[in-house]
C-alpha cells in the first residue's frame, strides 16, 4: 500500500513539474525605436498629418489620411500596424493603452536610447549611462547572460539598425553574432548573403551617421535564422525614431507599417520551420516615448513631457490571449529581460536581483 502511494505520489511530483516547465523554447524579442504608445493604440493622428506639425507635403495630405486615416481609433490602427491588431493583439497581450488605464514606463531618467535599451536588456536602470555615448555596456544583458547558460552557446544573435547597439550588448564581451547597419566585416567573416548586404549599404546613403534602413536589419535577421538558428534573437528596428526626429509624420508611419509588415514576415518564416512552429513567443517594445504635441512629438528625453510612456505586447505558447488589457497595474520595460529568461524556463532575477520581476501575466498560461 506505501508503496502505491509513494509511486502516485511522484507520479504527481513529475506530472506537476512537467506542467510547470514552459511551452516557449525560443523567443523574438523585438524593439521598435522611437514608436509611440499614441500611434501604436490610436494610428495616424490626424493633427500630425500637415506641414506645420508633421512636415507632410500640402500635395501629399490628402492621400495620406486616405491611407490611414479612419473614423475610428481601431479602424486607423489596423491600416498602420495590420498584423499587429489582427494577429498579435487577439493571440497575446498588449499594455500601454493609458486611454483604458493600462500605463506602461520606462524607469530610467534619461528616456533616450542607450538607457532605454540598456534597462530593457539588463532588467534596470543605469544611472550612469545618461546619453547615447558608445562606450561598451559595463552591465550583462539577458541576451549574453543566457548565451553562457546550457542550451544557448551558439543559440543567441541580434540585428539591429542602429549601430550603437554594438557597445550596448557589448560584443567584445558576450561574443554571440550580432549584426548591425553601416558594420564593414572582414572577408569571409559573414556569410555571403551578409557580406552582399554590406555592398549594398556601402552604396545606399544612410540616414543618420549611424544608422540606415531596416530594410538591412530585417534580411540580416533572415539570413542570420538561416545559419544560426538562434533560440533567442534580437531584432531592433529603427526607422520611426529617425523619421520623427526629422519632423516627416509621412514617413514616420511609412516606416511603422513596414516594421509591422518585417514582424510578420519574419515571424511567418519561423512558423514555417519545425523547430520554430509552436514553440516560439516573441515580444516587443519600444525604448522610449516621445512627446505629445504638435510641437514636442519629434522629440523624447527627460525635458520632454510624457516621453517616458510607452508600451508592451507578447504572444506565445506561454502568453493567454488576454488581448488589449485594460485597468491593469502599470508595467515597465525593465520587466522585459526577466520576462525573455522566463518565457525560457530561466531566472535572470537569481543571477541579478536587481533586475525588474518579469511580467506575471505574460507567464504561465501554456495553451497545449
Amino acid at each position: 500500500m506505501k508503496r502505491k502511494l509513494c509511486a502516485a505520489f511522484w507520479s504527481l511530483l513529475t506530472a506537476s513539474l512537467a506542467l510547470a516547465q514552459p511551452a516557449t523554447k525560443n523567443v523574438l524579442l523585438v524593439t521598435i525605436d522611437g514608436l509611440r504608445w499614441q500611434e501604436v493604440f490610436g494610428g495616424a493622428e490626424d493633427a500630425l498629418i500637415s506641414k506645420d506639425h508633421g512636415g507632410v507635403g500640402e500635395s501629399a495630405i490628402a492621400g495620406l489620411r486616405a491611407e490611414f486615416g479612419g473614423a475610428t481609433a481601431d479602424e486607423r490602427r489596423r491600416k498602420l500596424m495590420p498584423f499587429f491588431w489582427t494577429t498579435i493583439a487577439p493571440q497575446g497581450q498588449v499594455f500601454g493603452n493609458r486611454v483604458l488605464n493600462s500605463p506602461a514606463n520606462v524607469l530610467n531618467a534619461e528616456r533616450v536610447s542607450y538607457p532605454g535599451y540598456n534597462e530593457i536588456l539588463t532588467g534596470a536602470p543605469d544611472p550612469l549611462i545618461t546619453g547615447n555615448t558608445p562606450l561598451p555596456n559595463r552591465n550583462v544583458t539577458v541576451l549574453e547572460w543566457l548565451h553562457a547558460r546550457p542550451g544557448f552557446a551558439g543559440r543567441v544573435a541580434a540585428a539591429a539598425a542602429w549601430n550603437v547597439f554594438v557597445p550596448i550588448l557589448n560584443v567584445g564581451r558576450s561574443r554571440f553574432p550580432v549584426f548591425v547597419t553601416q558594420q564593414q566585416s572582414a572577408p569571409g567573416a559573414v556569410s555571403p548573403r551578409l557580406a552582399e548586404i554590406e555592398r549594398w549599404m556601402a552604396d545606399i546613403p544612410p540616414i543618420s551617421s549611424t544608422e540606415n534602413f531596416d530594410a538591412f536589419v530585417y534580411h540580416a535577421a533572415v539570413d542570420l535564422f538561416d545559419t544560426h538558428r538562434p533560440r533567442v534573437f534580437l531584432l531592433a528596428l529603427g526607422e520611426p525614431d529617425e523619421w520623427a526626429h526629422a519632423r516627416r509624420y509621412d514617413r514616420y508611419l511609412d516606416s511603422i507599417r513596414r516594421c509591422d509588415r518585417f514582424v510578420r514576415q519574419l515571424w511567418e518564416k519561423l512558423q514555417a520551420l519545425p523547430q520554430y512552429r509552436g514553440t516560439t513567443s516573441i515580444v516587443l517594445s519600444p525604448d522610449h516615448g516621445r512627446g505629445v504635441l504638435g510641437a514636442d512629438w519629434t522629440g523624447h528625453g527627460k525635458k520632454i513631457p510624457r516621453s517616458e510612456e510607452t508600451w508592451l505586447a507578447a504572444m506565445g505558447p506561454d502568453t493567454r490571449a488576454l488581448g488589449e488589457r485594460r485597468a491593469t497595474v502599470p508595467v515597465h520595460q525593465a520587466q522585459v529581460a526577466a520576462t525573455v529568461a522566463a518565457l525560457l524556463g530561466e531566472d535572470f532575477r537569481a543571477a541579478f536581483p536587481e533586475a525588474a520581476a518579469p511580467v506575471a501575466d505574460l507567464l504561465g498560461g501554456a495553451k497545449r
